[in-house]
């Protein structure tokens, strides 16, 4: 079942009504299409492109949507896709990526591509960048950005007008694939005249149209260099950077929203040319769990799972489009949303909803519904009892009692579906149980990764020990607890089903160093690898795909990524 909801007309058209009661699931993808991880779309044909974990691609319309998807053919799985205003990119999950293009090219956004039929319709590779080691792709409105993150070079073709690649010394309106700029560590893009990017130095800096203060510089002069950005709040307690026409939106770690530019987009009854926080969520203490951006649509999902739109949204007048508002929902589609923490919207009445758990909680989900060797029940329902104390942080016993005293059936599953997926299914409620056992804010202060964390190689609390040779072949005990084996490995999960005897210890037959198989725990618990720069990591990473192969785990995760974004930190 796809992972991926959408509010709005598939079709494009316009309701004269904002109220909204349930979310349609998209349902026109073939069978084997099991999880769309990411949605792109330009603003003008409005083409839509979708991407899977598969790493396919499918496109369709608005306006003739497909009652079938087909995906692309003769292309490598990709990882990555974005948009402008009338062209696409991906980038190839292969060794070395390779970099595609599409749509209209008459910027040259697409670099040396020339401008026919078949390369309007479908990915062709970008030949100029064969040679280079692209990791990220991004877009604005007439641009295409590429980033060797190896050497921190930020390449770049398209318009060149108004500073939009960031290059004064460029006097051309249109250029092909160059080098732009140096020691870049990230680029943010949109469908937007202007760009951000994160540089080495931890410092944020924009570029391009600025006519509306979209680049919070402080004033509306045009940058056409990467010009510093000052912020009220830490650069590193940024989540996600949104770029629409003429509005810059940043979401802080701790869910609040900062804006700049446009007067009647942001409602400060004045064009902002600095960061600011969004006035209708300061004073209320709203949490922001999400948002995204279109060429003229904005859209915010809070932690209630409340959706706030501004711009062409369902239909309204072009002068009431611009107001914030929020879109009028029942109890279903509150509901509903509770699973999903990641908005994305294509203009034209579209929105879609992503649930994108961690694969550590989409593999404790599967626990929860299986309830493989519990060793205990709240209601009837099998449960585990480190994991329930270690999340509450209170005996089972007293926690059991008031569960059982004082909540329905759904509510309990509910609150177990934080306590082991960290979801909040009815938010308000499970808050209410949590306060009682003396948990405030739980979003912010209570995660799945963190409360594991406290557990990794514990002794006290383990109940089985894994037994490795060590660099001097002695044995050594390593502490761990079933129900993350159980969850996390199918072969521990073939081995206790098959075995009658309560194991509670077994020796690694991996053939794998002792550091290697502790990073493996560590995974297993965080989905986190504590890699440092003492670390072999050459001779770990070797290691690792066959440690992961021999401890069959999930096998949709993309372990190599995972290494190498650990290895960067």
């Amino acid at each position: 079942m796809s992972n991926i909801k959408s509010l709005g007309d598939l079709k494009g058209k316009t309701k004269q009504s904002d109220k909204f009661e349930t979310l349609d699931p998209i349902k026109t993808f073939p069978e084997e299409v099991t999880k769309i991880v990411d949605v792109v779309a330009d603003s003008h044909d409005n083409t839509i492109v979708f991407l899977s974990s598969e790493g396919k691609l499918y496109q369709t319309t608005q306006e003739k949507y497909h009652e079938k998807l087909k995906a692309f053919e003769n292309l490598p799985p990709m990882k990555s896709i974005a948009s402008g205003n009338e062209h696409f990119l991906a980038l190839s999950n292969e060794e070395k990526p390779r970099v595609y293009g599409w749509g209209h090219n008459s910027g040259k956004q697409l670099g040396f591509i020339s401008n026919n039929k078949d390369e309007e319709e479908k990915p062709i590779l970008i030949e100029p960048l064969k040679k280079e080691n692209i990791d990220q792709i991004s877009c604005n409105s007439y641009c295409s950005f590429f980033l060797n993150k190896t050497t921190n070079v930020l390449f770049g073709c398209g318009c060149s007008l108004c500073g939009m690649l960031g290059k004064p010394e460029i006097t051309e309106s249109f250029v092909e694939i160059q080098q732009l700029h140096e020691n870049v560590a990230k680029v943010f893009g949109g469908h937007s005249d202007h760009t951000l990017i994160m540089k080495t130095d931890g410092k944020l800096y924009g570029f391009g149209l600025n006519h509306s203060g979209e680049l919070g510089l402080g004033h509306k002069n045009n940058a056409l260099k990467p010009t510093q950005i000052k912020l009220e709040f830490p650069v590193e307690g940024i989540s996600k950077i949104r770029l629409s026409y003429r509005l810059t939106s940043i979401l802080t770690n701790d869910g609040k929203l900062y804006v700049t530019g446009n007067e009647i987009i942001t409602g400060f009854g004045s064009d902002l040319t600095e960061f600011k926080q969004y006035p209708q969520f300061k004073n209320n203490n709203t949490i922001i769990k999400d948002i995204g951006s279109g060429f003229n649509l904005f859209a915010i999902l809070t932690q209630d799972n409340e959706i706030w739109v501004q711009g062409a949204f369902n239909g309204l007048d072009y002068e009431d489009s611009f107001v914030i508002r929020k879109i009028q929902t029942g109890t279903n589609l509150i509901n509903d949303l509770s699973s999903y923490n990641q908005i994305k919207c294509c203009d034209r009445n579209l929105i879609y909803f992503f649930k994108s758990n961690s694969y550590l909680t989409q593999d404790l989900e599967k626990l929860l519904k299986n309830g493989y060797f519990s060793d205990c029940n709240i209601q009837d329902i099998p449960v585990h009892k480190i994991l329930i104390e270690t999340r509450i942080g209170k005996s089972f016993d007293l926690i059991k009692k008031y569960l059982e005293s004082n909540c329905k059936l759904n509510e309990i599953q509910d609150l177990l579906k934080w306590i082991y997926c960290d979801q909040m299914i009815n938010s308000k409620r499970t808050n209410e149980i949590l306060n009682h056992f003396g948990i405030q804010n739980a979003q912010k202060t209570k995660l799945l990764t963190n409360d594991l964390k406290q557990l990794l190689f514990d002794e006290q609390t383990s109940d089985f020990k894994l037994v490795v040779q060590n660099e001097e072949e002695e044995e050594e005990e390593l502490y761990i607890h079933k129900f993350i084996l159980v969850a996390r490995s199918g072969l521990f999960l073939k081995m206790f089903q098959n075995i009658e005897e309560n194991l509670q210890k077994v020796k690694d037959y991996s053939g794998k160093s002792l550091e290697t198989i502790e990073l493996l725990i560590s995974f297993l618990y965080t989905d986190e690898l504590p890699i440092t720069a003492d670390t072999d990591q050459e001779f770990i990473k070797e290691e690792f795909e066959d440690i992961v192969e021999y401890y069959q785990l999930n096998p949709t995760i993309p372990m190599m990524d995972i290494f190498e974004k650990c290895s960067k930190k």
